[in-house]
């Protein structure tokens, strides 16, 4: 075998990450096969993208025979929601046990199974999303026959492994909003009768590049981004496209916006391009845990905010554990909007919070969330995280406990150091990588905090992301 070889294997064990696993028998013993977002059952078809001495890591090309465990619940397949058709019992057993083996394998932890408190599900398993980014391309994916398309109108999802086909979504994937999602089919005839085209990936030319939607779960409203480049722009009647969204969605449009961005790197942020709002506000409203919170389209916030809330929970009850946080100063690294920091303040009386972040949006939207929720115990700095304690050095040996909410790199061994010098009693620290966690966490028992609990929370059901909220004491010297 070589790479870009394309095989044939059946998957009879699941890694960490979404890793399907076969094994062939050679020579020289067995050669293990990984191939991503696959599960045990499974007969697929895969192309060699790495290969090793003793392995290979493949890329699905497509399923040639399901898991006996599969079930169809009629929706549309899509590349972000691999695991559908697995039942979420099963789905929960992989990603508990892949997982919990990362903490021993990588960070050295033998007895997990006894400091793992809990596995904690999402509170729905199908319609949770609170955002998603539809592609447009002129290069169509035709998913009965297989083949390609080319100047068609499509709009929907990327083909595994593409970057310029899509494929049209006809009806829901289960991820999103279900009602929305069943009229995306009039937004793209519109949209197409306007004789402008989509975007060609390869050409870089066209018009309609993407179309963004944020869901408010609480206020069951959406802002929607149409994002397109300005070649034809003229031609684009933005008023009758307004008016043909206010009348399809009705009181669910809280607001309706317009990019043009010509960056030809394949992304939708609306700091790439001009922005205009034709309709309504450029805000939605979400609520967690009793707390508003202002969302904007390029806001930071939890993609699945009825499990965040569980999330929150968990990291709440942690830094509360044996520990009366009341007068003390608790600091939370990484804040971004503030969500978990207000949270915290809101619940627990008589806490100073700290929320540090480095990017300065981030911490602006934090302090006017604050300001809605009328919460003042909370401070928010706009700072490196690693640097923060040169900035303000009057914080060393003040703070008792610390939440971190690093991105999903993990956090840098320097900042990690810098973190371990604040000298709080615990860390309460929330993973969207555990993986990352486990290396940080061998890091940490070597400057004297020890595990002493870890649950695992599944914000994303029906693909291979899990997190982690773990709590480390500082053991006495």
């Amino acid at each position: 075998m070589k790479r870009g070889d394309v095989i044939e294997v059946e998957i009879t064990g699941f890694a960490f990450g979404g890793k399907g696993i076969a094994k062939i028998d050679t020579e020289q013993g067995q050669y293990v096969i990984f191939v991503l977002n696959t599960y045990p059952g499974q007969l697929v078809q895969a192309r060699i993208a790495k290969k090793r001495k003793k392995h290979a890591e493949c890329k699905l090309i497509k399923v040639l025979r399901d898991s006996s465990d599969a079930v169809d619940l009629g929706y549309q397949p899509i590349s972000g929601a691999p695991y559908i058709k697995l039942p979420i019992e099963r789905q929960r057993e992989l990603k508990e046990s892949s997982t919990l083996e990362q903490y021993r394998r990588i960070g050295g932890i033998q007895n997990i199974n006894e400091l793992f408190d809990e596995f904690i599900s999402s509170p729905i398993d199908f319609n949770y999303r609170n955002k998603m980014e539809y592609s447009f391309s002129s290069i169509r994916q035709v998913l009965e026959t297989g083949e390609e398309e080319d100047d068609a109108f499509a709009l929907g999802f990327k083909t595994r492994g593409t970057w310029w086909k899509v494929e049209n979504l006809d009806k829901e994937n289960g991820l999103f909003d279900k009602d929305f999602e069943t009229k995306l089919i009039e937004i793209r005839k519109f949209l197409e009768a306007t004789g402008l085209n989509a975007w060609h990936p390869p050409k870089k030319h066209g018009f309609f590049r993407h179309l963004v939607v944020r869901k408010s779960f609480d206020q069951d409203q959406l802002l929607i981004n149409l994002v397109t480049s300005s070649q034809g722009l003229e031609q684009f009647d933005r008023k009758s496209f307004s008016a043909f969204m206010q009348s399809l969605l009705g009181g669910r449009l809280a607001g309706l916006q317009h990019t043009v961005n010509d960056d030809v790197s394949d992304r939708a942020k609306i700091e790439n391009g001009n922005n205009q709002l034709l309709f309504g506000e450029p805000i939605i409203l979400e609520k967690l845990l009793g707390l508003h919170f202002e969302i904007s389209m390029e806001s930071f916030f939890q993609t699945n905010p009825l499990s965040a809330e569980r999330l929150y929970a968990k990291a709440i009850a942690y830094a509360q554990e044996n520990n009366d946080l009341s007068n003390k100063v608790l600091m939370d690294l990484f804040c971004g909007t503030g969500t978990i920091g207000q949270i915290m303040a809101s619940q627990i009386e008589g806490v100073k919070v700290i929320g540090v972040d480095i990017v300065p949006e981030a911490i602006e939207d934090a302090r006017k969330n604050a300001e809605r929720n009328q919460v003042k115990n909370i401070e928010f700095y706009a700072a490196d995280v690693g640097k923060f304690l040169f900035e303000y050095p009057n914080y060393v040996g003040q703070i008792d406990t610390i939440i971190l909410d690093p991105p999903r790199a993990g956090i840098a061994p320097k900042t990690l150091k810098k973190v371990i010098a604040l000298g709080a009693n615990e860390i309460v620290y929330i993973s969207c990588n555990p993986a990352t966690q486990a290396r940080d966490a061998m890091d940490l028992a070597a400057a004297g905090y020890k595990m002493t609990k870890i649950s695992l929370v599944d914000q994303f059901p029906h693909t291979a992301h899990i997190e982690a909220v773990a709590k480390f004491v500082k053991e006495s010297e």
